[in-house]
């Protein structure tokens, strides 16, 4: 991730004419059959920050939350370039069907961006990449994609490993996965953020290659709905 070091370099960038403060009233809702979302990190912020960005190499705080599902880590980032933050709106997982809602008051910052890990998945993670807040009050709508951060080889085995650099998928919240998967692959050929092939899975509770449903776990895109509404 990569910011310039001040606010007022990319007010000139933007032209002073586009700032504007914005209130948003949001509410985040899981699209998916059984996937959970791990805490969402969302940051109103300017033109010179990104949380992620397609086609490049995922960040070590994106890659946190991609395996993990940690935070932390982005929370002292983008606090330090002076983002607003909301942690955890959800208040911990968020359940397939479920929604939760929370206000932001991004001040002069134009963009929101937010990332959530997929459980369960190897560095799975739904994110919101710079979206340009609206100037005119009103209700938008935002569907959110599920991507792979390239960090991890999809073998898709629940094995407890949510550190980063370690194997495995930390858990699967539904208690629906399966054991003694052998491993769909234990290769990552595309190393930079991409939009997510899905999982495999298979119907093999006790063996086979992998540890998830195919019956319950794959997804298609989107995976979240956004509703926003611009005060």
């Amino acid at each position: 991730m990569k910011f310039k070091t001040t606010l007022l370099a990319a007010m000139i960038a933007s032209g002073a004419s586009n700032i504007h403060a914005a209130q948003l009233n949001v509410t985040i809702t899981n699209l998916t059959q059984g996937i959970y979302f791990t805490p969402f990190v969302v940051a109103g912020h300017d033109d010179s920050a990104r949380m992620f960005a397609t086609g490049q190499p995922a960040s070590s705080e994106l890659q946190a939350v991609a395996e993990g599902g940690d935070i932390s880590g982005f929370v002292s980032l983008l606090n330090s370039v002076g983002a607003v933050v909301v942690e955890n709106p959800a208040g911990g997982l968020l359940a397939p069907g479920s929604n939760a809602s929370f206000t932001i008051d991004t001040g002069d910052l134009n963009y929101l961006s937010m990332v959530s890990m997929l459980l369960p998945t190897n560095d799975g993670f739904a994110g919101l990449d710079s979206w340009s807040i609206p100037s005119e009050p009103g209700v938008y709508t935002v569907n959110l994609n599920a991507y792979d951060a390239g960090t991890e080889a999809n073998d898709e085995i629940v094995n407890g490993g949510g550190a980063p650099g370690v194997p495995g998928i930390p858990a699967a919240p539904g208690g629906d996965a399966g054991t003694n998967g052998t491993g769909v692959t234990d290769i990552e050929t595309n190393q930079t953020v991409h939009i997510h092939r899905g999982v495999l899975g298979d119907d093999d509770a006790t063996a086979g290659k992998s540890d998830l449903d195919s019956r319950v776990h794959r997804w298609l895109n989107p995976v979240i709905r956004l509703q926003i509404e611009v005060l």
